[in-house]
């Protein structure tokens, strides 16, 4: 009984940390962060985890690019993600990006995009960040 009792506490110790292992990717900003005041052009620094980067056009698992979303919603995960100023891609594997914009508020998101710049299967996106540019 004991044996078993040992076997199970070392299985459960084993779930949890692989668990803690294969946690769900996560795309985040490092900086600015929400609320800051900020003067353009705005340095954004992209944070990711659970995944790699890699540049559009390279067809790898569990890798994607970024794609940084200014003043706008999160686009339609069906279709290939817009390119234009409110949706500026990054698809030399860029990890960070400086950015006019003008006075007043603004938000921020990052969303990885795939090779071809669709959103993944389960898409991959940060929280919104609002920042005021003075």
């Amino acid at each position: 009984m004991l044996r078993a009792v040992q076997v199970f506490l070392l299985s459960s110790l084993f779930l949890s940390a692989w668990s803690a292992a294969v946690a769900a990717p996560e795309a985040y900003i490092v900086s600015p962060k929400d609320g800051d005041v900020v003067t353009s052009p705005v340095t954004v620094v992209f944070g990711l985890s659970g995944y790699g980067v890699a540049p559009a056009g390279t067809m790898k698992e569990k890798t994607g690019h970024h794609h940084l979303i200014i003043d706008a919603p999160l686009p339609d995960f069906s279709q290939p993600i817009p390119a234009n100023d409110n949706y500026r891609h990054f698809g030399g594997g860029q990890t960070q990006a400086t950015v006019e914009l003008p006075p007043g508020e603004h938000t921020i998101q990052l969303l990885l995009g795939d090779f071809a710049h669709m959103p993944h299967a389960s898409p991959i996106y940060s929280e919104v960040v609002t920042i005021t540019v003075r």
